[in-house]
């Protein structure tokens, strides 16, 4: 939610922008505008990347402005076919694959496809429940097309669904479901469950099963996806799930806070601006010495991974990282 009453018009969120050059002048301009309900060039210029919450340094929250009169002033030149691809979220068959009550209840969301198929197997995901399809669709990437609207609108909705796995715990495998519950409270929405961020549960379960483990031995670089800018509170919980798991996270330019968004929606709306900055980020984790690039989304994972393997670094799910270090599938070949 956008607090103006927190902006002090320091400019940071956009001078830090990566993907626009605005000097603190013009950045404190554009905030003006924002905050006035204006039509900033900001509006068409953002990539919807969410990385301004991160960089103001108050909370002000300034990307959920921006996202809010992007879809006001209809400012996104989204193609149809955009619009059309995020409605079917909805509309995914679901399942529900009853496991033992006594543990968490894991949500692929709507992100079952583009897994790997051997994202989720193994001891880590045995007996839970598993629920996927449009039913459990959290909404949250209409973001990424200038719309804030159908987030609120299916927020209810998303947790009645959750609500009705029936377990105290539920594990959610997409960080968009992660960061749509952390929104909960700007919609007045209670959350009847203890949410927990695929990070965590596959941190905690390595911490259980020190034994179980053999090194993986790599150095990675990490592919940090949009929805993180409203989960920053998993970082250590990656930093520890890495060293865990045996492997060296590089130290790179975008990285972190500075991470860059994986392009899959503007570089196709804007190839000319988006796919260099794509290619920089691959040059960066290559050039730092990865040996392979960890994603947490399976859709940036879509849209890098056959990117990565081009410069000679293997593309690995977060959760097919943990096990290899349980030795339950190998590392790729």
């Amino acid at each position: 939610m956008w607090n103006a009453e927190k902006c002090t018009l320091c400019g940071d969120c956009l001078v830090e922008c990566q993907y626009t050059d605005y000097g603190r002048e013009d950045a404190v301009a554009q905030i003006e505008l924002l905050t006035k309900g204006g039509k900033p060039s900001i509006l068409k210029e953002c990539v919807t990347c969410c990385a301004c919450n991160e960089y103001c340094p108050t909370g002000a929250n300034p990307f959920d402005r921006i996202n809010e009169l992007q879809e006001k002033h209809g400012s996104l030149p989204i193609p149809p076919k955009m619009r059309q691809f995020m409605d079917a979220g909805a509309t995914v068959p679901s399942s529900l694959i009853k496991g033992d009550p006594s543990r968490p209840a894991l949500s692929l969301c709507v992100m079952e496809r583009p897994l790997p198929r051997d994202a989720v197997g193994g001891k880590m995901f045995d007996g839970m429940t598993i629920a996927k399809g449009g039913d459990y669709f959290c909404y949250l990437g209409y973001v990424h097309i200038g719309m804030e609207t159908p987030l609120k609108e299916n927020a209810q909705k998303f947790i009645d669904s959750i609500k009705s796995l029936q377990n105290p715990e539920v594990v959610f495998l997409h960080a968009d479901c992660h960061a749509m519950i952390a929104r909960m409270p700007e919609y007045g929405i209670d959350v009847p469950f203890k949410a927990v961020h695929i990070i965590e549960y596959v941190r905690d379960y390595l911490r259980k099963h020190p034994g179980e483990i053999s090194p993986v031995g790599k150095k990675i670089a990490y592919q940090r996806p949009c929805a993180s800018r409203y989960s920053t509170q998993v970082e250590p919980a990656l930093d520890e799930l890495f060293e865990l798991a045996g492997v060296e996270r590089v130290t790179r330019k975008y990285d972190r806070e500075s991470a860059l968004c994986c392009g899959g929606l503007f570089s196709r709306i804007n190839p000319e601006r988006i796919n260099p900055l794509m290619e920089a980020n691959l040059k960066d984790a290559k050039d730092a010495g990865a040996e392979a690039m960890v994603f947490l989304c399976p859709l940036c994972m879509v849209t890098l991974g056959a990117k990565a393997l081009e410069k000679e670094m293997k593309p690995i799910f977060i959760t097919q990282l943990a096990r290899m270090a349980l030795g339950e599938i190998p590392y790729p070949a």
